[in-house]
């Protein structure tokens, strides 16, 4: 039929169409608004949930990174109950006998203590290179600036037979970190001793170079097992346990009842390095008097 033939729809009948559009549009936006209304509400279900999750993991994280520390427990192998590891020549650490530490038989801090300080076993054994003790902390910024203006020397020095270098890391800066970073850290380089010691120097190295920022969580306890990982040592399950956190925690207190009041602090052969000299130069004299 042609348009002209077409036969016209009365306004009534036009009416009803119309009407019947709006009602399928209204229906079909309805209908529209309520799968966004479900959407949205799974959406924030989901993610409520997810809040939740990260929620119960920091407060699990926090629970574990700061419950309670055993006052008794293991020296790490190739480890000293003063809280060091002593290395020789390239990878070469000193070996040491079975010990373990406990709080209740640590020495009381003197009612006055000696100036200049002395610190236990920093002094060369007869016969033995000149040996240099650091007492470090490995959230220390300034240990970082210590490291990064000797460590090579140091180095140089310990593979040439010269020196032996001992590492006493410490948990000072606890009270800097949210998560107890400084022993954490300490443990992990512990673990590092015990398991493989032969990787003990360059955990160091690997420890300053991702040292994190004073004041932060630091890094994760996954992240210190990852970098263990990454120089091939194995310390997951000692991170895990904390093993040698009661150890770190012994010769923390060690270090504070001896005089230790900041990291970096350096012995040469028994005497403390005051900062003020070139330690380059102290330790060479020292070399030059053995000689």
């Amino acid at each position: 039929m042609s348009p002209a033939n077409e036969i016209r729809k009365s306004k009534a009948e036009r009416t009803l169409e119309a009407r019947e559009k709006a009602r399928l549009i209204r229906e079909a936006q309805l209908k529209k608004d309520k799968r966004n209304k479900q959407l949205i509400g799974w959406g924030i279900v989901v993610a409520v949930i997810a809040i939740l999750a990260i929620v119960a993991l920091v407060v699990t994280t926090s629970i574990k990174q700061n419950t309670p520390i055993a006052d008794k427990g293991p020296v790490p192998a190739s480890a000293n109950v003063n809280g060091g590891v002593t290395l020789l020549a390239n990878t070469e650490v000193k070996k040491t006998d079975a010990a373990t530490v406990d709080m209740a038989n640590l020495p009381a801090k003197p009612a006055t203590l000696p100036n200049p300080v002395v610190a236990p076993g920093a002094e060369a054994e007869a016969g033995q290179p000149v040996k240099v003790v650091a007492y470090i902390d490995f959230i220390c910024p300034v240990c970082l600036r210590f490291e990064t203006t000797y460590n090579e020397a140091l180095t140089s020095l310990r593979n040439e037979g010269k020196i032996s270098m001992e590492y006493r890391p410490l948990g000072f800066l606890d009270r800097q970190s949210t998560t107890n970073y400084s022993s954490r850290s300490a443990n992990a380089a512990a673990c590092v001793a015990d398991k493989a010691p032969d990787k003990y120097a360059e955990y160091v190295n690997v420890l300053f170079a991702n040292q994190p920022k004073e004041g932060s969580a630091g890094l994760s306890d996954d992240k210190l097992k990852s970098l263990a990982s990454d120089i091939g040592a194995d310390i997951n399950s000692c991170v895990d346990d904390k093993t040698f956190r009661p150890y770190v925690k012994y010769s923390t207190d060690l270090a504070a009842n001896t005089g230790i009041t900041g990291t970096p602090t350096i012995f040469v052969d028994g005497k403390k390095w005051d900062g003020t000299t070139d330690l380059n130069a102290d330790i060479q004299a020292a070399i030059d008097a053995k000689a």
